[in-house]
């Protein structure tokens, strides 16, 4: 018993000594309800940080690399210097394109003009774009038996053979395959080219192949050049199939913006619509495809409402109330949307309705609004009940003989007798009349209103405005944008019902239908910004005036109420012969910008008279990958340059409205300011100070920004005399030596050296090509990128022969090379030569080869500022064996545009001596191996400043990561009452025990916590709008007034119904096949979910329940805000938050930083009780305005419209005008009194 007692009373004492012992531990410090050791994880993050740096700093080389660039200068960035001579390379740039324009235009006024007389020949024979054959292409037979008359025309019918043309892959036209020898012509579907006036006009503009080959020959860099016809054909050069992949081609060369342009000045357009109660059915079709085709007549500098009118006037979207908007593509899309609900109801008030489209016009003319220039108001009905003369004496007649607005009428419907009062409102306000009766004719008869609005712009003859177009994307067509979306979501429903066929009701589960919800919204928020799905361009172009003033016309005149008769009579004409332009693709102009002068994380954008971006970094025109944006090119500058000044969304900064206010007035400034850039798919933010430096495009509506980062952007890198190119060469040195071996790469987009006659597969071949011709006698730098203009050429050197040689770019030799581009190359060539090679990776190092085993490193990499990237592969077993080295220079090579290169040196000036590691987003998801990207930013110092000079990094595998952090952490954070991770600077997951959150934001994961994080300020929230969002509103299908509208839709309703017929035969087909059937009946077995069989009276009702759930409910798109919460860590070295403990459940983690990294280590108590709900993430939320009922974000924004420059040519008037005319006919199908009376007096007797 003693003896009992005296044992107690001993391991009583050893638990008490042992207890004192712990607690005075040294690294322990454990207090009262405290389950994570704060010491014990300071150890961790420590060890972590010290094995990750010391492997990078082996593994790159930093300090090695460090050193090469010693011998190098740092010198200070001029921003005014920069920016004036970028803007000065563009505008002779663009001078050579309009010269080429008006070459082009004034050989087509000469052509026409000689050619006048000549007779149309319909069975001529050109080279039609989409139906001509290559020497190999078979040979279409001849349609037999072939029909003696065209019902249609009235004339028998014409087949010409299609004419024959050997064509050539170019790669300066996108590999488009060409021919350099001739034009080809594009002909719409709803234009006749066997028509006299077409066919004729096809006849002498091949004439114009001449001066399309010799504007190539003066400017190899001439992208497309054509003339588009106002008889609806386009005549493009160089040759080409029109190659398509809609089922309808609905390309008009009239209906594009540099046509509209520069056909017509800047307009003002009230548009009227009777709201009558006879305008129904047919009527209503044809009188809504009207409005659609003005509207797609509009652009930019044009401005519009639309109003319907019975007994009252009312605009179609409420909002826009009676103010005039502006025709971009976002306000015709509500104005759309607007009339597409229309439905007429009582008897039209012409009256009322005309004098609020003359008051409208009046107020924006007296207000300084709207284009102030030409003004119209179109009338689209079915018959006036008079002629309103009283309204026009008041309000259009006061100054004769000048009316400053023009009346066009569109008389809508087939049995309409009255037409005259609607005929003389046009004819009496210098306009035109038309009748329609069907709507196929809509688009030719609409078009009637353009030349008639150019006759001031041809009576002036000798002015021919140069136009320069918004960003567009080539021959695309907006319509296009909601076809593909309803043909993805007609795809997407096929998946889902094929997919519910083998699995059953487990695709029912809430789980996996929220799963595939996610996955559908995700692949919405795609939205690439290097593209290569549409070809970004904006063009120059200019009118061709016919310079004819009097011609014969031939026209039925009403003789008696029975008879018409066709006369001949001599006239006076202003007619315009069409439009001469060439386009100018964006990434030419981007290619001029040299990106290397303004350095990482500095970026070149333009902006336009509007203050629309022509194109910008933050330029986003397409999501889903394929689908254009409904409103992709009207973007404003201040919706891309957003300021880190915690402000509401929409209301911007008044300083950065005033540099824009400047900037659209082509003046020159600069100012820096506060910004959040974001990046890497818009989940990323970097908060940095920026300076703006702008000037004037002369000669154009464009302004040129620049910008770079005040911190690190105002000095570069710069090599001294002694190393320049040439230097090198007189000592004998091959520089060709310096890119040695195949394991290095140029940035693909940069413009180091361009040959105008030849094309390189690679810019790697390219630049091998002219180092060595940099080595061979006689070598020099051009002086410009671009020749002046052949004219302004000769006149500079037609009396000085001793000015020196010009490059002329039309020498067979010529070429560019970016000299600052190039010595900087060759100089960091010459200094990283020995990174690529194999002796120090190959030695049998201990430490080195530990360390490669240890971490499973793939690569090392070295890019330098002046686009070099060079690497070195650790796997491979061949010195030049490609490997995962070139794995990585595939999607690696932009240098300085990558984002572990902006993101090392951003991390530089937070903690120099540190590497920046990454994972992709979501990579748990993957089954493949994972690797981790790390990265650390070399500068050079000189006399106190430093610049950028490269960055190193490595890969290696994310599994020897997770390995080395267990072995730090022991068993700690594998069992179940802890949790350990590693996060990155943005609040990602770097590391976690659970593998399928790698690469996940941490807020969805455990958005409590996180929630403390941002509390405790180790990460600050930051709001990031995003003003090109694309969202997804229902759609009724139940509106049948748009089946008319588009030939698509026609196109698009039948593939549909052929889908959904074809659907339901594979849905049963695959139900009712024997193995596939067993296929999904053994899945179902395997996971219990197979359904008991059905007996009572309702399991028809059941088995159809599915396609409740799997029906989607069909949206169309619409352009809106949306905004993003996006994290970064509090940049404060000592933040007093990590040196915080745990605390029982207050406090259930320690969170300390990574050395030597951008991570953060956090270690989290899982018994402490969290609400799961509770999530918070970078994904973009919808940003909901306060509007009223029916309002939409295009109110919002015409509530808050921008300053903007009206175009400098306005040409709407003339004094001879009055002297025309031409204003439109009847037909005489509508006007035969006779005829309907004699079928009224036959029906009563039959």
């Amino acid at each position: 018993m003693a003896w009992s007692f005296g044992r107690t009373w001993w391991h009583l004492c050893l638990s008490l000594l042992l207890c004192v012992f712990i607690c005075q531990a040294p690294g322990v410090n454990l207090l009262p309800g405290e389950k994570i050791n704060y010491n014990l994880v300071h150890s961790w993050a420590d060890k972590l940080g010290m094995e990750l740096f010391h492997l990078g700093d082996f593994i790159t080389r930093r300090k090695e690399v460090q050193e090469s660039f010693k011998e190098a200068k740092v010198v200070i960035r001029n921003g005014p210097s920069i920016v004036d001579s970028m803007a000065k390379e563009i505008e002779m740039m663009m001078d050579l394109k309009v010269s080429a324009v008006r070459r082009i235009m004034d050989t087509a006024e000469n052509t026409a003009l000689s050619h006048q007389n000549d007779m149309a020949d319909k069975m001529f024979s050109y080279y039609n774009a989409k139906e001509m054959l290559e020497p190999n292409d078979p040979i279409p037979p001849i349609p037999t038996p072939a029909p003696d008359m065209d019902k249609d025309i009235g004339e028998p019918l014409i087949y010409v053979q299609p004419k024959v043309l050997e064509l050539t892959p170019r790669p300066e036209f996108h590999n488009t395959a060409v021919n350099f020898s001739v034009s080809s012509v594009h002909v719409p579907v709803n234009v006749f080219d066997r028509a006299s006036d077409v066919i004729k006009a096809i006849q002498w503009s091949e004439n114009l192949d001449q001066i399309f080959r010799d504007n190539y020959k003066n400017d190899p860099t001439l992208s497309w050049q054509f003339f588009g016809s106002s008889t609806g054909f386009m005549r493009q050069f160089p040759a080409s199939k029109w190659k398509k992949d809609v089922p309808v081609d609905l390309y008009d060369c009239r209906l594009r913006s540099w046509y509209m342009e520069a056909a017509t000045s800047p307009k003002d357009i009230v548009i009227l619509m009777d709201g009558s109660g006879s305008m129904l059915g047919q009527r209503l079709d044809i009188a809504k495809h009207v409005v659609n085709t003005i509207l797609d007549t509009l652009g930019t500098n044009d401005f519009v409402n639309i109003f319907t009118f019975d007994k009252d006037v009312k605009p179609v979207v409420e909002c826009f109330e009676d103010t005039l908007i502006q025709a971009n593509l976002g306000n015709i899309r509500e104005l759309k949307e607007g009339i597409e609900s229309f439905k007429p109801k009582c008897i039209a008030n012409y009256t009322a309705a005309l004098t609020r489209a003359f008051e409208i016009l009046e107020e924006t003319k007296s207000s300084s609004r709207g284009a102030q220039c030409n003004q119209a108001i179109m009338i689209i009905g079915d018959g006036a009940p008079e002629n309103n003369r009283a309204v026009f004496e008041l309000h259009n007649w006061r100054d004769p003989p000048y009316k400053p607005v023009r009346v066009f009428t569109y008389l809508i419907g087939k049995e309409v007798a009255n037409w005259d009062d609607i005929r003389w409102m046009a004819c009496e306000n210098q306009g035109y009349y038309v009748h329609l009766s069907d709507t196929a004719e809509v688009r030719e008869m609409v078009l009637n209103y353009i030349p008639v609005m150019a006759r001031p712009l041809v009576l002036g003859r000798h002015d021919h405005p140069v136009i320069w177009t918004q960003v567009y994307a080539d021959i695309e067509d907006t319509k296009l944008s909601d076809y593909l979306w309803d043909i993805k979501q007609c795809e997407e429903q096929k998946a889902d019902v094929l997919e519910y066929w083998q699995v059953q009701d487990r695709m029912l589960h809430p789980k996996e239908m929220a799963r595939r919800a996610y996955r559908r919204t995700k692949e919405s928020w795609n939205q690439p910004i290097d593209s290569n799905v549409y070809q970004f361009m904006t063009t120059v172009s200019m009118p061709i005036y016919d310079r004819r003033e009097n011609a014969n016309i031939t026209e039925e005149v009403l003789i008696n109420e029975a008879l018409w008769e066709l006369q001949t009579r001599e006239t006076r004409i202003a007619n315009i012969l069409g439009v001469a332009g060439t386009d100018v693709p964006i990434n030419e102009i981007k290619k001029l910008l040299s990106p290397f002068v303004l350095g990482v994380n500095g970026y070149a954008f333009i902006v336009t008279n509007n203050g629309y971006v022509l194109f910008h970094p933050d330029f986003r025109p397409i999501f889903q990958g394929y689908i254009l944006k409904p409103a992709y090119n009207s973007v404003d500058m201040i919706e891309v340059e957003l300021l880190d000044d915690d402000r509401l969304p929409r209301d911007f900064n008044p300083v950065l409205m005033t540099i824009r206010d400047s900037i659209i007035n082509q003046s020159t400034g600069s100012k820096w300011m506060l910004v959040k850039n974001h990046f890497d798919e818009m989940k990323r933010v970097a908060r940095i100070k920026r300076q703006y430096y702008w000037t004037a495009i002369k000669n154009t509506p464009f302004t040129l920004v620049i910008s770079y980062p005040e911190q690190y952007g105002v000095s570069r890198m710069d090599i001294r005399a002694e190393q320049e190119i040439h230097r090198i060469n007189i000592k004998g040195t091959n520089i060709r030596s310096f890119f040695d071996g195949k394991r290095w790469k140029i940035h693909p987009d940069w413009l180091f050296c361009k040959h105008s006659n030849r094309t390189f597969r690679t810019p790697e071949t390219e630049l091998m090509f002219f180092l060595e011709r940099m080595s061979e006698p006689g070598w020099h730098w051009p002086a410009s990128r671009s020749a002046m203009p052949p004219e302004h050429a000769a006149a500079m050197f037609s009396n000085n022969s001793s000015t020196g040689r010009y490059p002329s770019i039309n020498d067979k030799e010529s070429y560019y090379c970016d000299r600052q581009l190039m010595q900087a190359l060759v100089f960091d060539a010459r200094v990283t030569e020995w990174f690529s090679k194999n002796t120090s990776f190959n030695s049998k190092d201990d430490k080195g080869n530990e360390f490669k085993q240890r971490f499973g490193v793939t690569v090392a990499f070295l890019a330098t500022h002046s686009g070099l990237t060079r690497w070195h592969e650790f796997h491979s077993n061949m010195p030049e064996e490609p490997g995962v080295g070139e794995t990585f220079s595939q999607h690696n090579k932009r240098a300085i545009d990558e984002i572990w290169y902006k993101r090392a040196v951003d991390q530089h000036f937070i903690r120099e001596e540190s590497f920046v590691y990454s994972v992709p987003f979501d990579a748990g998801e993957s089954n493949s191996e994972i690797l981790v990207t790390a990265s650390h930013a070399i500068f050079h110092n000189e006399g106190g400043k430093s610049a950028p000079a490269a960055v190193v990094g490595f890969q290696f595998q994310h599994s020897a990561l997770y390995k080395l952090f267990h072995n730090i952490t022991g068993n700690a954070c594998a069992v179940d009452d802890k949790d350990c991770y590693i996060l990155d600077n943005n609040g990602f997951v770097i590391i976690s025990s659970r593998q399928h959150e790698t690469g996940r934001f941490f807020g969805e994961v455990n958005g409590a916590i996180m929630k403390r994080l941002v509390e405790e300020k180790v990460y600050k929230r930051v709001i990031v709008y995003d003003y090109q969002a694309v969202c997804f509103e229902s759609k009724n299908d139940n509106n049948a007034s748009n089946t008319l509208l588009s030939p698509l839709y026609h196109v698009m309703r039948l593939s549909k119904w052929l889908l959904h017929t074809a659907l339901w035969y594979i849905v049963q087909l695959v139900h009712w096949t024997p193995g596939v059937s067993g296929y999904s009946e053994m899945y179902l077995d395997m996971n219990g979910t197979e359904p008991e069989p059905e007996h009572d009276d309702n399991s028809q009702v059941k088995n159809t329940a599915w396609l409740r759930y799997l029906t989607l409910h069909r949206t169309r798109l619409k352009p809106c805000d949306m905004q993003r919460e996006l994290y970064t860590l509090y940049n404060e070295k000592d933040n007093v938050v990590y040196n915080m403990t745990a605390h029982a459940c207050e406090r259930p983690f320690v969170v300390l930083p990574i050395p030597f990294s951008n991570l953060i280590l956090l270690v989290i108590d899982q018994l402490c009780p969290r609400d799961p709900n509770l999530v918070l993430s970078v994904n973009p939320q919808r940003i909901n305005y306060p509007l009223a009922v029916n309002e939409s974000l295009g109110c919002y924004k015409q509530a808050r419209e921008f300053n903007r420059v009206r175009p400098q040519s306005c040409i709407s008037r003339h004094a001879n005008e009055s002297g025309i005319k031409l204003c439109g006919r009847s037909c005489s199908i509508y006007a035969n009194l006779t005829l309907i009376l004699l079928c009224h007096i036959l029906s009563r007797w039959l």
